[in-house]
């Protein structure tokens, strides 16, 4: 089936974060992380028969939710996800947080590996917690763990958790299964346990292969949480569906008793219809989204290369956010976005978003139409070659 990735739907006064929160004006909003592409066809037919239906009353999880997650792991990454591990949630936000306040105490540390996810901040702050930051090593215009420096933060008594973006937003990377092995066995040393964002799993390019962190063993299953949604894969955003797994029951159940203190353990009605029939139906729009996806990213580079060869675009191995060094404009991350902002009209993130080690760079949204992609570089080079 063909897909129409080209199309342009409008989402102004749609409720749209992206679209409809931009400061002023004509904004082209290229920096939260959703699509500007229509979900699969067969996802639109489920909602729209559970729409026809026209009862929403509470809603029982049906076991053809459990059944969709399981068969896609294993189909996708030859990983075995028994259904006494999976815990339905709204989200992965509310999981993390869950997760984090479940699994360690008021004062305790978390070791995130930055730039990365803004939100593993302010769910850490947020929870009494304190983040602890194992920046990664930028080398030669690509990221890698600092292990020996974890290993020395992962020693300290007071750390509780290590979050793991697997793979990584926003530098793009997919952690190949030695390096999270390391990962694994130095907080397994330090009884240091692993929550796994794996959000972007799915979003993986030719020749990288996704690594589910609980797959690496027992010992490392036990030792972890993996958080994951078909939210980002198949712009679900808006109807908060997500789920965690777990093999070690102790942690199952504290995280279960956090949902159930604050009474959110139901799903939205149509975020089960909208997972079912993304994870059983529409694997093939996924595939031809990718390819849209990684076409967008040349597009992007060649673009780059050609106009701007001052920016160092990051290799993009998974997700459709492109991390792009701009350090040799010799200006702040927040100075290149303001300016982006204020004079071009081009809403991108500046890369302090994502910790200290993200000065100088911004983050950039290539989930677009391939017409948008192109204006937004006619901006972004309209706003730089003046700096």
């Amino acid at each position: 089936m063909k897909y129409n990735f080209d199309e342009i739907i409008s989402r102004k006064d749609s409720g749209s974060i992206k679209w409809d929160e931009a400061p002023f004006g004509e904004v082209l909003p290229m920096w939260i992380a959703d699509m500007d592409f229509k979900s699969a066809p067969e996802i639109l037919k489920a909602l729209q028969k559970r729409a026809d239906h026209g009862i929403f009353g509470y809603t029982a999880i049906p076991e053809a939710f459990y059944a969709a997650i399981m068969k896609w792991w294993k189909r996708r990454y030859g990983f075995t996800l028994e259904k006494e591990w999976l815990v339905p949630v709204s989200g992965v936000i509310p999981a993390l947080s869950a997760a984090i306040q479940s699994l360690s105490k008021t004062g305790d540390k978390v070791i995130i590996q930055s730039p990365v996810y803004n939100h593993f901040y302010s769910s850490i702050e947020n929870s009494g917690r304190i983040a602890i930051e194992n920046n990664l090593i930028y080398n030669n215009g690509e990221y890698i763990i600092d292990f020996e420096d974890l290993a020395q933060k992962a020693a300290d008594p007071k750390v509780k958790l290590l979050i793991i973006s697997n793979p990584h937003n926003p530098v793009g990377r997919v952690w190949k299964k030695e390096e999270l092995q390391a990962v694994g066995d130095i907080c397994l040393q330090h009884n240091v346990l692993i929550i796994s964002d794996e959000i972007h799993a799915d979003l993986v390019f030719e020749g990288h292969i996704h690594i589910p962190f609980a797959s690496l063993g027992e010992k490392y299953s036990l030792n972890s949480v993996t958080l994951s949604s078909p939210t980002k894969t198949f712009n679900l955003a808006g109807l908060q569906v997500g789920y965690f797994f777990t093999e070690n029951e102790q942690f199952r159940k504290a995280i279960q008793s956090s949902f159930q203190l604050m009474g959110i353990e139901l799903l939205n009605i149509f975020g089960i219809a909208a997972l079912i029939a993304a994870y059983e139906e529409s694997e093939q729009w996924l595939d031809a989204l990718k390819e849209y996806l990684q076409d967008n990213y040349i597009y992007l580079t060649e673009f780059l290369n050609l106009n701007l060869p001052q920016i160092k675009v990051t290799p993009l191995e998974a997700t459709y956010l492109v991390w792009l060094d701009c350090t040799a404009f010799g200006k702040t991350a927040d100075e290149l976005s303001h300016i982006l902002l204020e004079e071009q009209k081009l809403w991108i993130n500046s890369g302090t978003m994502y910790g200290a080690s993200g000065e100088g760079f911004l983050r950039i949204n290539i989930a677009t139409p391939r017409v948008l992609l192109q204006i937004g570089l006619e901006r972004l080079l309209k706003g730089l070659s003046k700096v």
